[in-house]
Order: structure tokens, then sequence, then C-alpha cells
């Protein structure tokens, strides 16, 4: 029973739900900034876990041909045959069913379920289905599916909030585009450590398909993207933010500049060192912003009007 209850909790992937429920929070924090909707947090995540759950459910029935052919997906429960793949399509329906029914009637926010039902919809049909399977460019756009939790946040906290105040979606879009440009170096540093088994899945992820200079020089290019579009949020947090954006941002940059010189020089490298500092970059990014939010210090745009 223990073992059963252990697959089905496999299959929503946690480690990845982890970090997608982790950038919700700094998203509800700043939608309402200087208040904490502690409850309220704490219902979104549990109905985003469901809705996230459910993605990578369907995710992984959807990969199950991909998944007996890479050596790091073969210990998933579909290929164990710990679970069947009826029984995940009917787990991750259910997680689907009541994540939609849990953020629009307890929560308040039919808005942010519409985001968890676009967001498998998209994960499923649009990144793998179709784009994992077709192009290089697989994670550019698939990685959309990964930025919906701040969308899912902002939306309950200004569903929930009636003081007037506006609801600035401008700063969630900078949110989204910030997961949108971290998770293509993210990912790319991570299949250079895998490369071998997406060729052997034909995955044509881009360190399959491309040299590993190409490769680094993509990964430099998404991370000075991301660095650069974290810091359009500057004018509506404190100085907090923007220390923290501007001290992590420059570490992660280093990492992604010495990476690609290392392989410019034709130096053996461990691109899972990136792969592991974009993590804490991220974390440590939102961890600036929710201090930041919750202090409600004055912000920058306060601080120097136009």
């Amino acid at each position: 029973m223990l073992e059963t209850i252990k697959a089905y909790f496999a299959l929503t992937k946690p480690r990845v739900i982890e970090l997608l429920l982790v950038a919700a929070i700094p998203a509800m924090l700043q939608a309402d900034r200087g208040e904490v909707h502690a409850l309220l947090i704490l219902a979104t995540l549990f109905g985003g876990w469901m809705g996230a759950g459910a993605a990578n459910t369907f995710n992984m029935v959807a990969d199950y041909d991909i998944d007996q052919k890479m050596g790091r997906t073969r210990a998933r429960p579909l290929v164990r045959h710990t679970v069947t793949k009826e029984r995940a399509r009917v787990f991750a329906w259910a997680l689907l069913i009541l994540s939609v029914l849990w953020l629009g009637l307890v929560c308040r926010s039919w808005l942010a379920a519409f985001f968890i039902i676009l967001t498998n919809w998209f994960y499923i049909f649009v990144y793998t289905k179709w784009l994992k399977r077709k192009t290089w460019q697989n994670v550019i756009w698939g990685g959309a599916a990964g930025c919906m939790p701040v969308m899912v946040g902002w939306a309950v906290i200004r569903d929930n909030v009636f003081d007037g105040s506006p609801d600035r979606w401008w700063q969630a879009v900078v949110l989204f585009l910030i997961i949108f440009f971290w998770t293509p170096p993210h990912t790319w540093a991570l299949a250079m450590k895998y490369k071998d088994d997406y060729a052997r899945a034909n995955v044509p992820m881009l360190p399959v398909v491309a040299s590993p200079e190409e490769t680094t020089k993509q990964i430099l290019i998404y991370s000075w993207l991301t660095v650069l579009i974290s810091l359009a949020l500057v004018p509506a947090t404190s100085w907090i933010y923007l220390a923290v954006a501007v001290l992590s941002g420059a570490a992660f940059l280093l990492m992604a500049t010495r990476l690609h010189n290392a392989i410019k020089r034709g130096e053996d490298v461990k691109p899972l060192k990136l792969f592991i500092l974009s993590n804490n970059y991220l974390a440590v990014l939102f961890l600036g912003l929710s201090v930041d939010a919750i202090l409600g210090l004055p912000t920058i745009a306060e601080l120097f009007p136009a």
C-alpha cells in the first residue's frame, strides 16, 4: 500500500512542483504588497499542487515511450509498471478537476482555475506531444507552462482584494517572463549532462542537435535575458529586491560565462554546476522579492518619482 502511494506521488514530479509553487508565493505577496494573506496562500498552493500534479502525470503518460529509452527516467512509475497508464490518466483527471474546483470555489478565483486548465492543455498538447519531439526550441516555448504559477497566484490575490488598488498585471507578466527566459539555460545545462539519453530517445534537445559551443552561447544569451527582465520589476520594489536581483544576477551570469568560455577553450566542463546554480538563483531572487513585498518599504518609483 505504501509503495503504491509513493508511486502515485512520484507521478506528480514533486521536485518540479516544489519549484513551481515557490514561484507562486512571491507573486501573491507582491500582488498585495505589505499584506500577507497566509491562509489564502496556503489554499492556493494546495490547489496549484493538484493542478501541477495533474499536468506532470499527464506528461508521464504521454512520454511513456520516451521514458523507457532514457536512463534518467527509467525509475518512473509507469516505466516500472507500478502504476498502469489507465490508472495514471484517471489520477491526473481527478487532480485536474479537484484543482479547478478548489481554486474556483475555495480560493474564489475562476481566473486562476482557468490558468490551471490552460497550463495543462499547453503542457501536454503543445509541449509534450508536439514541441518536445519536433524542435530544439521545445523548452523555449514549452517553458511557458512552468511560468503559470505566478499568474495563478496573482489572480487569486487580485480576485480577493477589494480595496480599490490597481491590479498591476504588468508585474505578473514580468515574473512570468523571468521564469520564461530562465527555463532554457536551466534545462539546457541539465540536457548537456544527459545528451546521450535525449539522443537515444530521439528528442531534439539543443545539446543533441547543436555543438557544445552553440549550446552554451544560447545558455549565455538567455541568462542575460533572464537577469535583464528581472530588473524590470525594480520600480515596483525597494532597495532589497534591487540588491538581490543585481548580486544574484551577477553570480548567474558569471557561471554561464565561465561555462561558455570553458567550452570554447575545449576544456572538460560540469554543466550540472550551472543547473544547480540556476535553481539557487531563482530561489534567492524570489526570496528577496518575498521579503521585499512583506516589509512593504517604499518602492524605487516612490523614492524617485518621474
